[in-house]
């Protein structure tokens, strides 16, 4: 298994409280995974930022870049053809790729989800996922392109993870954080450390002052997100 891709394709995955409990063995995987040391630094900038703040911020925020239009799209073939009829067969051949391998497609995802487009190359065969990698590597450049002009700490955390996709591909995006962006990500990352050391995160329920109550609410409301996440990708 390719370690590395397996946890870029969890990395990219709706970031619920599930995953943020998952975050400090996520930060230790990154650290063994062997990237290259400015592709690990980076991604663990996005680990911090998942796992300080409010988890529905973060939950939000990932919404709001992934889920609603096209141009930051987590569905590959949206930005080669979009609602067109050629999207249905470059499903079924994608999906039969994925069959013939005998990994099992979760029928609520869609065979050209990133996250699960990573998963399987994770573990398929090196040479097949090669190749793949390396047929979808223009569409994840321009993804990464469309992630840093979105201008946003979010977006630039997260173009790190397709750029490490690129990585895989052994190729490089074409397009670079400016110098300005990095010392802004810099700065903020400084003052997250600071709010961390003030008051330690602590992932799962344990962290509920009231276990019942907070619970309840935490669950309504991220309920009410998936609800709208669900709903902007029906409407594409």
């Amino acid at each position: 298994m390719n370690r590395r891709l397996a946890i870029l394709s969890t990395l990219l995955r709706y970031p619920d409280e599930a995953l943020r409990a998952d975050l400090p063995d996520i930060a230790a995987a990154i650290a063994a995974a062997g990237f290259r040391p400015d592709l690990a630094a980076k991604l663990g900038r996005l680990v911090r930022r998942l796992g300080l703040g409010d988890g529905l911020d973060r939950e939000e925020g990932y919404v709001r870049l992934f889920d609603r239009g096209r141009g930051t799209s987590l569905h590959l073939f949206e930005h080669v053809h979009g609602d067109t009829r050629n999207r249905g067969p470059a499903m079924i051949e994608l999906a039969q790729v994925y069959e013939q391998a005998g990994f099992a497609l979760d029928a609520r995802e869609l065979p050209d989800y990133l996250p699960l487009f990573l998963e399987f190359c994770a573990h398929a065969p090196a040479e097949t996922a090669a190749n793949l990698l390396g047929q979808c590597a223009p569409i994840l450049d321009q993804l990464h392109a469309r992630l840093l002009g979105r201008g946003t700490p979010d977006a630039r955390a997260y173009a790190a993870v397709i750029a490490a996709a690129l990585a895989e591909a052994g190729t490089q995006p074409a397009m670079q954080p400016t110098a300005e962006q990095e010392q802004s990500d810099a700065d903020e990352m400084a003052a997250l450390d600071a709010a961390y050391e003030a008051e330690p995160v602590v992932f799962g329920p344990e962290s509920d002052p009231d276990q019942k109550g907070a619970r309840a609410k935490l669950s309504a409301m991220i309920d009410r997100l998936r609800k709208v996440r669900g709903a902007a990708t029906h409407a594409r």
